[in-house]
């Protein structure tokens, strides 16, 4: 299954689900022009925007799909987007869809993405994080997050896993906790570790599937970082450069 050239060329960029048959569940949101759409759905490993954990954890669910016999299904969520607007349109989708095998959020999802009431009071409220930190830091966007005065959810969630540089990490004396936009935890790590069961025998969810990523063991910062990167509430991130964009990890002078 193809678009004919005068199908591609009146579609435009569009952004597009895959969609698992097995349970209507969607999988992966992208986008792009002509027939990318189909080449991913048969598990074409040869784009080169992905990443390869991206593409790893995708290529898993399409080949779980065609050994059950069935096909990958797909919609075109929206068509002729303009090209200012097609990663907006994009990111809004991600959101949307919990779960998702991209390993990222969409464009300006941890800025702008969802909100509830008091998040949205507290991005533009909340006292401002330093526009030159003094320290080497590691900042690590966390989103699932139920109770924003809870230190050891906070730790458990910024401390397993992520696809980060072993040296940069190691070289950080702090690890800060950073949920849409506003630095909520702050840590020491006293050792970093690949992902893997031995290593992290109190996460559940540990089963070695993930030992290309690392994580960290460690402790909540002195009580005087914390007040200077986290505060009472929290402090929001203004400055550009500590800002997550996609990646979910940031590096500030390390």
């Amino acid at each position: 299954m193809r678009f004919s050239e005068e199908v591609c060329e009146r579609l435009g960029n569009y952004v597009y689900r895959l969609i698992d048959p097995r349970n209507g569940e969607t999988f992966y949101v992208g986008k792009g022009r002509n027939n990318r759409v189909f080449d991913h759905a048969a598990g074409v490993a040869d784009l080169a925007d992905d990443d390869s954990q991206t593409l790893g954890s995708k290529l898993d669910r399409i080949r779980a799909i065609k050994n059950a016999g069935l096909e990958v299904l797909h919609v075109i969520h929206r068509h002729e987007i303009p090209e200012a607007a097609i990663f907006e349109v994009e990111a809004a989708l991600i959101d949307a869809y919990p779960g998702l095998t991209n390993t990222q959020g969409g464009r300006a999802s941890s800025d702008r993405g969802p909100m509830n009431h008091d998040e949205i009071v507290d991005k533009y409220s909340l006292p401002t994080f330093p526009s030159n930190p003094e320290h080497r830091l590691v900042l690590i966007n966390i989103n699932k997050l139920d109770n924003r005065f809870d230190r050891r959810a906070i730790y458990n969630l910024v401390r397993y896993c992520w696809r980060i540089s072993r040296s940069h990490a190691e070289n950080a004396q702090y690890v800060l906790a950073v949920v849409r936009g506003v630095v909520v935890g702050a840590f020491e790590a006293e050792r970093w570790m690949a992902a893997t069961a031995e290593n992290f025998p109190d996460i559940p969810y540990a089963d070695g599937s993930e030992a290309h990523r690392l994580g960290f063991v460690g402790r909540a910062a002195p009580k005087e970082i914390w007040d200077l990167y986290v505060g009472a509430r929290g402090k929001r991130i203004t400055t550009a450069e500590l800002k997550h964009v996609q990646n979910p990890v940031r590096f500030w002078n390390c």
